[in-house]
């Protein structure tokens, strides 16, 4: 009995040491953790309990060119459509889908959001991009903003509770992706995975009037790297998270629309051919017969942007420059017209 007494006297005593702890963590140092590892919660906390659209979004929504005079994002240009209402973002660079249905999630739900518009970004679909060296940091950044407990989240925090893999283990995985996901086309093809496609590249690529290997060649590289794969609805992760988007959105009876982000075909053709282009738009049209299947308004900007609209002509991205971000913009906002009727505003600016 004794024994029994002094168990239990323990178990009180060890309960009453987590409620204090819990109690002085939640009301003392959470806060301090917040702002430290996930300052987005104050963009979140910002957006006004009455909003008209919230645009969710990565660097494309921010990235202006040198020469631009209008330097706006691409969801201030949406706001220049609806004057007359209430529209908000929240945007992280090198943000996907996975990240996206945090900053969702962490919305509290007293807010009365109507529109929510999410960037659907084709190349984040990719191994090169999945098994980026910043999924971790990104990844850490979304711990505090689940639903849990403080004190749980405090723990997942410290014991890394995450997706954690270091750059190493990340760079492994993109690389056996690279060699093993094996590339399908309707007719032959001289290549069947990205690291052949890649190796050849490098050693054969672009060459100049005298033959020299062109310095291009190594974008024509990154070009195969970050656009040669073909989606696999089943074990994709970016296709879970989009449709866990999805879930959230219907739970809170939010309008949800993704805008598609438009691709440079024009320099994937002109850099590597055919082949990677197929791909593109294989992909291209699998996302569209995917997401309208399940009731979700797609934005089509795939093909709206021009080479010419593109900032970054050295590397791979969805920077675009003002004239690319207004034919975005104008195409986000004609398309969702319908759901907020008299407010949109034809204009230029």
């Amino acid at each position: 009995m004794k024994t029994l007494k002094h168990i239990a006297l323990r178990i009180v005593m060890l309960a009453i040491i987590l409620l204090g702890t819990s109690l002085i963590y939640t009301n003392y140092l959470y806060e301090s953790d917040l702002q430290e590892h996930s300052p987005v919660i104050n963009t979140i906390r910002e957006i006004p309990v009455e909003t008209d659209i919230l645009y969710i979004g990565e660097s494309s929504n921010l990235t202006s060119a040198k020469g631009d005079v209008d330097k706006r994002t691409i969801s201030e240009m949406i706001a220049g459509h609806y004057p007359s209402l209430t529209v908000r973002d929240i945007t992280k660079v090198a943000s996907h889908a996975g990240i996206f249905k945090s900053f969702l999630g962490a919305i509290p739900k007293e807010k009365n959001i109507k529109t929510v518009v999410v960037t659907l970004n084709l190349r984040s679909f990719g191994a090169a991009w999945i098994h980026s060296g910043l999924e971790t940091p990104l990844q850490k950044s979304t711990v505090l903003l689940s639903d849990q407990h403080p004190i749980v989240k405090r723990f997942l925090l410290s014991f890394k509770g995450y997706d954690h893999d270091d750059e190493q283990i990340r760079d492994h995985e993109m690389k056996q992706h690279w060699k093993n996901d094996l590339l399908t086309f309707p007719s032959n093809a001289e290549f069947t995975n990205v690291a052949d496609w890649d190796e050849a590249m490098a050693a054969s690529g672009k060459r100049d009037a005298e033959g020299n290997l062109d310095p291009v060649t190594d974008l024509a590289c990154h070009y195969i790297k970050a656009f040669a794969f073909q989606i696999d609805t089943l074990t994709n992760p970016r296709i879970q998270d989009f449709n866990e988007i999805i879930a959230l959105a219907k739970e809170r009876e939010w309008n949800l629309v993704f805008n598609l982000l438009g691709e440079d075909l024009e320099k994937a053709n002109t850099l590597v051919g055919k082949d990677l282009v197929f791909l593109m738009e294989q992909n291209y049209a699998l996302l569209l017969d995917y997401f309208k299947r399940r009731g979700v308004l797609i934005v089509d900007n795939y093909h709206a942007i021009e080479d010419a609209y593109f900032i970054d002509q050295d590397w791979t991205t969805e920077h675009y420059t003002e004239e690319g971000r207004k034919i975005v913009a104008r195409n986000v906002s004609e398309a969702i017209e319908h759901l907020h009727k008299g407010a949109f505003v034809s204009t230029s600016k």
